[in-house]
């Protein structure tokens, strides 16, 4: 496991997010547990799992374990409720937030858009907002997207399993999915990630959870929840949903850039 060798700013945002470099050379944006948002580590750790195996374009991440030795000697660190491991993702450089570009970029990796929607669909993700993803720019004046901060699926960072059972069906109001639905050119790509989503075995599903680590308080119980959440929503809920979104999103945009 990599370790921490020095402290270098605190983030701006809700998320208790600390940039720090590693022994592997490499700056990560380290998320540290706090009680009152206790479900933002395994909200994270979720989805950052579900996104690798659909192929999205997410930081690399890991857990990691930020030793008390090197949190007491950096006063943002060494007033935090410690547990020993923390959700730490690779630091991308160069990149602006949504808010940072122009309103209808050009992003030239449109292929895994449309699994980026279904995903947040999925997992009912109400937070994808344009400080959300990351934006590189090309030569072209085009830009790389990648996405970022997961804390908020399940509808929250702090949730219960009577919310889990309970989540919003309905189309989400993203600019974000605006700015992404835009770039896909083909409808077809939908239904492609939509059946990968289907193939996911539960075994896996439930080996991503299995991994939360116990300091992160997440019952057995809830532990069970979650998995349940996730195999119904995508055979129940995301059908419609995805319909939904075609419909009302994405045919709309392009209706409308075929007017032109």
């Amino acid at each position: 496991m990599i370790t921490p060798v020095q402290y270098i700013k605190m983030l701006e945002g809700k998320s208790n997010a600390h940039l720090i470099h590693f022994n592997d050379g490499k700056d990560y944006v380290v998320k540290f547990f706090q009680p009152e948002f206790e479900k933002t580590l395994p909200n994270e750790w979720v989805g950052y799992c579900l996104a690798r195996y659909l192929g999205l374009p997410i930081p690399f991440a890991r857990i990691v374990e930020i030793p008390d030795k090197f949190s007491s000697q950096v006063p943002e660190l060494a007033n935090l409720s410690h547990t020993q491991y923390q959700f730490a993702s690779l630091y991308m450089k160069n990149c602006k937030d949504g808010h940072q570009v122009e309103s209808d970029p050009v992003i030239i990796n449109d292929q895994p858009l449309a699994g980026i929607i279904l995903l947040d669909y999925w997992l009912c993700n109400q937070d994808r907002t344009r400080k959300n993803i990351l934006l590189r720019e090309k030569e072209n004046g085009s830009f790389h997207l990648w996405m970022i901060d997961q804390a908020e699926i399940f509808g929250t960072n702090s949730w219960l399993r009577s919310d889990l059972e309970d989540l919003p069906v309905e189309v989400l109001k993203s600019a974000t999915h605006q700015i992404m639905a835009q770039n896909i050119r083909e409808e077809q790509i939908f239904k492609e990630f939509f059946e990968l989503i289907q193939t996911m075995p539960i075994y896996l599903i439930e080996e991503i959870v299995s991994v939360i680590p116990d300091e992160w308080l997440v019952s057995p119980e809830e532990r069970k929840t979650i998995v349940t959440t996730l195999v119904t929503r995508r055979r129940k809920i995301l059908p419609e949903l995805m319909k939904k979104f075609i419909k009302k999103v994405y045919r709309p945009l392009h209706q409308n850039s075929t007017d032109e």
